[in-house]
């Protein structure tokens, strides 16, 4: 999916900065551009930059609560 109309970035794109070290929005707008045009992709950016990195912090399977929760805790239990 195209984020960025103006400088043509995609999901895609983003998913390769995060995998190559980008970690925040300044590092996707100096690497890729975004955001420095219309401005307009700025929170789609934001969304796709978070899931991915959600998906490349997390090299097991868990989902939800249990990625940031030890799974042995009672306290969510």
């Amino acid at each position: 999916m195209i984020v960025c109309i103006c400088k043509g970035v995609s999901d895609r794109h983003i998913r390769a900065a995060v995998q190559g070290g980008a970690a925040s929005l300044r590092d996707l707008t100096r690497d890729l551009g975004l955001g420095t045009c219309c401005g307009k992709c700025v929170p789609h950016a934001k969304a796709a930059l978070c899931a991915s990195l959600d998906a490349h912090s997390v090299p097991t399977a868990h989902t939800g609560a249990n990625r940031y929760f030890a799974s042995n805790s009672t306290e969510f239990a």
